[in-house]
């Protein structure tokens, strides 16, 4: 498809065609790489309790990166690119591809020196100790290490999606997660001649996904015949702050998002390992949620942004609707399984009583609220298309305040688990009705 039938697609084409037509290639690789972190959970937990609770303390910060690459610091770029793309502006699509490099090796540095530093003290504050922290660390140094390839790879992929090229960073994806699920268990348990490496072995399969994606890219966007070219430009202020206006405030929102489970996960992390085990299992349908609505948030972003830069705000908000109304549909019906059969879920990854316990007391009380959660996140993506972020920023904030103050207090105060988890509930709540609100006022 050229880009001028890209372009008509996305400003004149049927929304739901048009929209299923964007997401479902991301949905589809985003399917298959849920099943990939799903084995990857299981295999952790043949290393036993604390490997659980190991690498439950490393994936709020690990969720945050991505959520920060992808749908922050990437829902900027695509957000910049779709509109410039929607405005015809072709030459200022591929200068914002070239600003998203820069930004992606500047974050992805400064992600690689914080944690490296800082983050025996920070999984120490979380409740880590023994051998669940020396897990974390072990697998922390992989993840992080790898920092500046995982933002580059997700920063490029946003540009080609805001341009509305979603087939290549897909097949890339998909390759990958096919790659991974082999080469996982392989490298953590051995074969054949190959040694044992346990935790380390899933960041050494991480190392080889990413230099390969990258790899690939690098060759698509130097051979000047797809829709966005990689060539050098200069720096250019309004460049940066198409990006960062919208990115920057999107990543914040994701740093609250991220601040809010690792405010929870340390509050449970005083009840013990059995209930941080617990409350990571079950809460790794929560960071899962996260890139299946991306999927369909990228498309949102694609086409709220290309109808702002051809301004009909008509057209972006009747988008923005539509894949609200899906969003809600698909992570209620997730929600309402959950609650319903706990177990599963939770039972594929512990037989241990009090390990289940603290999951399905989790799933008993913020499941049935996962369509809130979905509904919330399409719109965070609408208003990043719009451009305009302030009332998104504010749904964080408020989300953030309210779980903290009230998880700590509950904690302090003795409170049960399944009470504990009711501040969760009551910070989704919040989210999704002041995303509502704004995106219905329309600033």
């Amino acid at each position: 498809m050229t880009s001028d039938a890209r372009r008509a697609a996305l400003l004149h084409g049927p929304i739901v065609r048009t929209m299923l037509a964007l997401a479902l290639p991301t949905l589809m690789v985003i399917g298959a790489q849920t099943f990939v972190a799903v084995l990857e959970a299981y295999w952790i937990s043949q290393l036993g309790t604390d490997a659980v609770a190991g690498v439950s303390l490393v994936l709020p910060l690990l969720v945050l990166m991505g959520t920060m690459s992808n749908g922050g610091i990437g829902g900027g770029v695509s957000s910049a690119v779709a509109r410039a793309v929607g405005a015809g502006r072709t030459s200022d699509a591929d200068a914002l591809l070239a600003h998203a490099v820069g930004i992606a090796v500047l974050f992805g540095g400064g992600f690689t020196v914080v944690m490296l530093i800082g983050g025996p003290s920070i999984y120490t504050a979380l409740g880590g100790s023994g051998a669940a922290l020396e897990t974390a660390l072990a697998y922390s140094r992989w993840v992080f290490g790898l920092a500046i390839p995982i933002w580059l790879v997700n920063l490029i992929g946003a540009a080609l999606r805001g341009a509305g090229e979603v087939r290549l960073p897909a097949r890339i994806s998909l390759g990958g997660a096919l790659v991974l699920m082999p080469v996982v268990p392989t490298l953590m348990f051995g074969f054949g001649p190959l040694p044992r490496l346990g935790i380390a072995g899933a960041g050494i399969a991480l190392a080889i996904y990413y230099g390969g994606a990258l790899i690939v890219l690098a060759r698509y966007l130097r051979g000047r015949t797809g829709v966005l070219t990689l060539t050098r430009h200069p720096l250019a202020p309004h460049h940066v702050r198409a990006i960062m206006g919208v990115g920057l405030i999107s990543a914040i929102g994701t740093v609250t998002a991220s601040l809010t489970t690792v405010v929870i996960t340390g509050a449970v992390g005083g009840y013990g390992a059995e209930a941080l085990a617990g409350f990571g299992i079950a809460s790794r349908v929560d960071s899962l949620l996260v890139p299946l609505l991306f999927g369909l948030g990228t498309a949102v972003v694609t086409m709220v942004g290309a109808a702002t830069g051809a301004g009909d705000d008509a057209r972006a908000r009747q988008v923005a609707w539509t894949a609200a109304a899906i969003a809600f549909a698909a992570t209620e019906a997730i929600g309402l399984l959950l609650y319903l059969w706990p177990a599963g879920w939770n039972g594929i990854f512990s037989r241990d009583p009090a390990v289940l316990a603290a999951g399905n007391a989790y799933f008993a009380v913020v499941a049935p609220l996962y369509g809130v959660i979905g509904l919330g996140l399409v719109l965070f993506f609408a208003c990043q298309g719009r451009g305009t972020m302030g009332w998104p920023f504010a749904a964080g904030i408020a989300r953030l305040t309210l779980t903290a103050a009230a998880a700590w207090s509950l904690a302090g105060s003795g409170a049960s688990l399944p009470v504990l988890f009711g501040a969760v509930a009551a910070g989704v709540v919040l989210f999704g009705a002041i995303n509502i609100y704004g995106f219905w006022r329309g600033s």
